[in-house]
């Protein structure tokens, strides 16, 4: 079993694409997602909704994205790890869709923070944190 302790974020997103191939192969929008946690991808997939309704009917949509656009939107996908900065848990989710045989991608990156784990690492001395002290009976 692979440790992705060991992988970088590059090679894990790399990894979550080559899973996703063949679901992303039968659409042609939708929102691909990876939850990380220490700079390691837990929790991945694609959110999608597979029929489009307009004017009171419901029609499928039509073929997913050929090998050059799954390429592409991975290459794409890869490309936005070099804006995530600084953060270490956190989400980033990448819309896309098919127009006019074109794929275009939209990235949002988001990071996530515990308060409780930064007043542990900026307030380690416990004794120091408590609004009332002990008094002394003497």
């Amino acid at each position: 079993m692979i440790n992705t302790d060991n992988l970088s974020l590059a090679r894990q997103m790399d990894i979550v694409f080559k899973e996703l191939e063949i679901e992303l192969g039968s659409m042609n929008s939708g929102t691909v997602f990876v939850q990380i946690r220490n700079n390691v991808i837990g929790k991945f997939g694609v959110r999608h909704n597979p029929i489009a309704g307009r004017d009171g009917s419901l029609m499928e949509e039509g073929d997913g994205l050929d090998s050059e656009q799954l390429d592409n939107l991975r290459t794409m996908a890869l490309e936005s790890l070099r804006f995530k900065r600084y953060w270490t848990h956190g989400e980033i989710s990448f819309d896309f869709t098919v127009k006019k045989d074109k794929l275009m991608m939209d990235a949002t990156l988001e990071s996530n923070y515990n308060m409780a784990n930064l007043l542990i690492q900026r307030y380690p001395n416990r004794s120091s944190a408590h609004t009332y002290k002990e008094s002394s009976s003497a």
